[in-house]
Parts: structure tokens; C-alpha cells; sequence
């Protein structure tokens, strides 16, 4: 079953709106080449009723001050609407737009090996988003964990839009309509589709708020790990890699070897990174051009790394069934808090391994 709920509100004298909690959890360090030992990950759903092999129960469960997200424990994020908005992730898509207010970004592999991105919006909703691109079958599980939020695409193919009328969202795709939705002439297509958050969110009134997905805080981190000046995931024709920065005290973000440019200034940059290991298989969809569309299974167990402050902890990760969150334990059962700020959540097939340096 699911670890047992772990953001309890509380004020803390001192600390002002930052996010705290399990100061005392601690994760062990691994190889280079990132693969924690027996990292084969399930598909299968843990049975009701049943506990991971190690529980996690922290050594000092604080919460996070009230009115933190608890997707990011970013000030101001506690029960604010979900927007997911999937973004294209190749070079022509460069630079993003809005997606440096996302508490939450999923990397995920699509056709050919390329990736695409799914960025949750909560605490913050920019002024605009994009590039924006279409939806995939691996979309469907992983969003079931937010409840039922606002889920912004351009399209899907038909064979998706009855696994998609079925989900567990609010469908404010180009597909049901333009409200929202706009291009920019100074894009080429299909680069140039953007959305306005605030009018995307208003044709989903009903859109689930945020809430415990299962993460978990501290200001300080964990003890043990080992030293990570960067974490590299490869993929057949795409790569996301995050290099520390100390100064900024996050991590750099590269995607497709280039720095991950922000439409805003600057470039993306990442609090905690989070290598998780997925079972990955065809899905029995594909692309008008031959394309196997990969399933990733974010449901179940596997194993991965949790990078954050510099340092990179092994973990095992847990979650059991769609509508549960995920669960991130270090090799003594503890669960491993993550830094406050933007969460990147890379799911590697688990057939690969990332680089850790």
C-alpha cells in the first residue's frame, strides 16, 4: 500500500514559507553508471492491503509549512487547480515558454526515441505556455495521481480519444476546442501552438486542486548519498542531462545537448532531479509515420536515484495503483526528501542506465 500521508501543515518558527521535513532520512551512494542493483521495475500494482518490503516511516516527520505546494513546497501552492500541459521537447521547440513556473516536469520517451514533456502547473500559472504538442497512452496513468486535473495538448489520434475520454482529466485539448489556444507567427509550425493557462483552466472550473502525491521535504539534505556534479539520461534520439550549479545551488538543465533555453531569460534549472526506472514496452499505438508509441508502466515498483544539493541518493520507488503517488525510499527504508523548488522527474527505460558524475 501506499506510505501513509506525510505533509502534515505546521508552522515553523524561523523558517518562513520554505519547505520542510524529513531532515533525518538518509539514502546510500551507487555507481557510475547509474543503475541501483536489481533495478528491474513491475508493471504489475501492488495488491491492496499489502506494504512494501521496507516501510518508510521518517525519523522526524515536520510537513511542510502551511500553504506550500505539495507538489514542489514552493510558498503559496497548497490547493491551487492542476494544469498538465504536454510540451515538444526536441530542439526545434527550444526556447520553452512558462515552463520555468511548472512545480512539477515529467520527461518522457515518445516515438523514435525522442521525448516530450509533461509539466504540472500549480502553484504559479504563467502568462502563456508552450510549445504544445499532443498527447500519449503513458499520459493516462501518470496524471491519474493528481486527482483529476486540467490536461492541456493539441491533439491525439483517434485511436487515443476514447482511452482519453475515459481518463481520470479535464480535456481542454485543441481537440475539444481553441478557447485558450493561439499561434505565434514567429514560429514555424508544428512549433508555434501556445496556450494561455488562465483561459485553459477556466474551461476546467472543476479542475482537481493540488495534494499529496507522496513527496516529501527538507530544507537540509538527507545524510549519505554521493557526490553528483551531473546525472546524464540518454535516449535513442534525445538526452536530458542536469548539471549542479553551486551558485545557483540547483542544477543546470540540458535537453538534446543544448542548454534548456526559457523564452522568459535565462535557462530552465531544477532543485531535485529524479531518475526514475521504468518498465517501458510498445503500447500498440504509433504515428502516421511508422512510429511505436513506448508505454511507460509509472505504476508498481522500480528503482532510480534522487539527485538534489549536489549529491545523488539510490532509491527505490513505489506506487500502487494510478490513482496512488509515488513513493521514493533510500536503501535504509527511509523516505528521501526532496530539495524545495522545481522538481524534474526523468522516466528512463529501465533497460538503460543514466550517468551519474
Amino acid at each position: 500500500m501506499h506510505a501513509p500521508r506525510h505533509h502534515r501543515t505546521a508552522a515553523i518558527a524561523g523558517l518562513g514559507v520554505l519547505a520542510l521535513a524529513l531532515a533525518a532520512c538518509s539514502g546510500s551512494g551507487g555507481s557510475t553508471s547509474a543503475a541501483p542493483s536489481g533495478s528491474t521495475s513491475t508493471s504489475s500494482a501492488i495488491p491492496s492491503g499489502t506494504s512494501p518490503s521496507s516501510s518508510p516511516t521518517p525519523t522526524d516527520t515536520v510537513g511542510i509549512p502551511e500553504g506550500a505546494s505539495p507538489f514542489s513546497g514552493r510558498p503559496g501552492g497548497a490547493a491551487k487547480p492542476v494544469l498538465v500541459v504536454k510540451f515538444d521537447n526536441t530542439p526545434n521547440a527550444q526556447p520553452h515558454t512558462g515552463l520555468k513556473s511548472a512545480d512539477i516536469v515529467y520527461v518522457e520517451e515518445v516515438e523514435f526515441g525522442l521525448t516530450r514533456i509533461a509539466a504540472v502547473f500549480s502553484s504559479t500559472q504563467p502568462r502563456t505556455v508552450g510549445p504544445i504538442r499532443s498527447a500519449r497512452i503513458s499520459d493516462v496513468d501518470l496524471l491519474a495521481q493528481f486527482g483529476r486535473p486540467a490536461f492541456a495538448y493539441s491533439g491525439a489520434q483517434h485511436k487515443m480519444r476514447p482511452v482519453l475520454a475515459n481518463a481520470s482529466i479535464y480535456d481542454v485539448s485543441g481537440d475539444k476546442g481553441p478557447a485558450g489556444y493561439y499561434r505565434d507567427p514567429r514560429r514555424k509550425a508544428p512549433y508555434n501552438f501556445f496556450g494561455t493557462p488562465s483561459r485553459l483552466l477556466a474551461r476546467a472550473p472543476k479542475a482537481s486542486v493540488s495534494k499529496d502525491i507522496g513527496f516529501v521535504f527538507s530544507l537540509q539534505p538527507p545524510a549519505g548519498g554521493r557526490a553528483a556534479k551531473s546525472v546524464t539520461a540518454a535516449y535513442p534520439s534525445s538526452q536530458a542531462k542536469f548539471v549542479w550549479n553551486a551558485r545557483a545551488h540547483a542544477f543546470d538543465v540540458l535537453l538534446n545537448k543544448r542548454p534548456a533555453r526559457a523564452t522568459e531569460g535565462g535557462t530552465q534549472r531544477a532543485t531535485t532531479v529524479v531518475i526514475q526506472y521504468v518498465r517501458q514496452h510498445d503500447s500498440g499505438f504509433g504515428d502516421k509515420f511508422g512510429g511505436k508509441t513506448p508505454m511507460l508502466e509509472t505504476v508498481g515498483t522500480g528503482q532510480g536515484w534522487v539527485l538534489r544539493d549536489g549529491k545523488a541518493y539510490a532509491i527505490t520507488w513505489t506506487r500502487s495503483a494510478a490513482t496512488s503517488g509515488t513513493t521514493f525510499t533510500g536503501t535504509d527504508g527511509q523516505l528521501v526528501p526532496f530539495a524545495a523548488g522545481q522538481i524534474w522527474v526523468v522516466l528512463v527505460n529501465n533497460k538503460t542506465k543514466a550517468v551519474i558524475a
